[in-house]
């Protein structure tokens, strides 16, 4: 694990793999030196905030660089239920460069359990990771101008949902009409690092 500086008031912690990112997550949440304030994962980073006038940026990364993070499975005791209508335009892409029927698809898509493993790209997008082996596609060759919001993606190991309309390259299998970023809400966002998910159908209108 490397440690960098990261502002007067965060380091960024460096790490080889998802599941190590998990592991200093968890040691974090479970023991963490006065001062810290935040923790921010990302597929292979953790930006942790602090307070300065309790302890140092140096004093931090010493005692991050001293943990040796195992890989763990980690999640929050909190599930959110998408509804889910399977009629995303890549879906027939999908089941080509899977070799597996749409049917098939939409099966193995419904039974797995997926935890946010970060957010990013924006407001709302959570990065769903806990996927069918199966469904790992590549990006598409040329990405969209526009997605629609809601929009329910495949890329590498990941699922996303689209919060909102905006570019994006990920391969679109449905569609979803939760709300994943309302201003108006306390958290704005609908999914949070370590929600649990599950997607559940709905028929289309």
């Amino acid at each position: 694990m490397r440690v960098l500086p990261y502002g007067s008031q965060a380091v960024l912690a460096e790490l080889d793999s998802l599941e190590r990112v998990y592991g200093l997550v968890a040691a974090l949440r479970r023991e963490k030196p006065a001062g810290v304030t935040e923790l921010i994962p990302a597929a292979r980073t953790v930006l942790v905030r602090f307070d300065p006038e309790v302890i140092s940026g140096p004093a931090l990364a010493t005692w991050l660089r001293r943990r040796r993070p195992r890989p763990v499975a980690w999640s929050s005791d909190r599930t959110v239920e998408l509804p889910i209508i399977y009629d995303g335009p890549d879906l027939p892409e999908v089941t080509t460069l899977t070799g597996l029927e749409s049917a098939e698809v939409v099966e193995r898509h419904l039974k797995s359990r997926y935890v946010v493993a970060f957010c990013g790209f924006a407001p709302g997008f959570g990065y769903l990771v806990g996927g069918d082996p199966a469904l790992r596609v590549p990006r598409r060759d040329t990405p969209r101008s526009r997605v629609p919001a809601g929009s329910v993606a495949l890329a590498g190991e990941y699922t996303g949902v689209y919060p909102r309309a905006m570019p994006g390259g990920w391969q679109l299998i449905g569609r979803s009409e939760a709300t994943l970023w309302d201003e108006q809400r306390d958290p704005p966002a609908l999914l949070s690092p370590g929600t649990q998910v599950v997607f559940v159908p709905e028929t289309a209108r």
